[in-house]
């Protein structure tokens, strides 16, 4: 049993120095949220292209991985990172594609890892920061909504791991910027939940292999 330390939103709104408009700068919400199909009704999603959508309706991020940051000296607070969940209990090592979440009505499904990028970079004052993000591998996870509901800070979370290939978001990390991903580990990661964007890539070069 987990429990959920924040829920977060964001606004469209420029970041000092970086031109783009952009979502990532996340608040916690003091009450409830709604959460659909396509994640938080008032939470801003702009660059469509990388975020939002049914397969990573919901941004994930963990109590025990911002806990290793602030060890790290990062001063971690909930919608640092643009998450829009802070969930206690497990972290990004121990979250595998189709790991469920129960909170209250909602329930999610782990279908991808983040993948820093130079917003995120922006958000965090830091041009070495997508570096020191995969360095770290501890990314968090996308979520799809599988049931709608609202939830709020303080809520009980179920934890229900995937009973299939345990592919972590931890794992998945680890092949961002390789140029070879072992057959073994696309074959097994296609027999998961896994967001479709990575499933047609998987088996489009399965299928060239042979």
């Amino acid at each position: 049993m987990g429990r959920l330390i924040a829920a977060c939103v964001g606004k469209a709104e420029h970041i000092e120095g970086y031109s783009p408009l952009t979502g990532i700068n996340k608040q916690p919400v003091a009450g409830p949220v709604s959460i659909g199909m396509q994640g938080i009704a008032e939470d801003a999603i702009l660059d469509r292209k990388h975020h939002g959508g049914r397969d990573q309706a919901i941004y994930v991020y963990f109590q025990g991985d911002y806990e290793w940051w602030a060890r790290e000296g990062v001063a971690a607070t909930p919608g640092l990172f643009g998450e829009n969940l802070v969930i206690a209990g497990p972290t990004s090592a121990s979250t595998a594609i189709g790991d469920r979440y129960t909170i209250g009505n909602v329930v999610l499904e782990v279908t991808y890892h983040r993948t820093p990028c130079m917003t995120f970079a922006a958000r965090m004052g830091d041009k070495l920061w997508v570096k020191r993000f995969h360095r770290a591998n501890r990314p968090g996870a996308y979520c799809r909504v599988l049931e709608p509901g609202t939830v709020a800070a303080g809520m009980a979370v179920t934890s229900a791991p995937y009973a299939g290939e345990r592919i972590t978001v931890s794992e998945l990390m680890e092949f961002d910027l390789a140029k070879d991903i072992p057959l073994d580990f696309m074959r097994r990661a296609v027999t998961t939940p896994i967001r479709e964007k990575t499933r047609f890539k998987y088996e489009t070069r399965l299928a060239d292999m042979f």
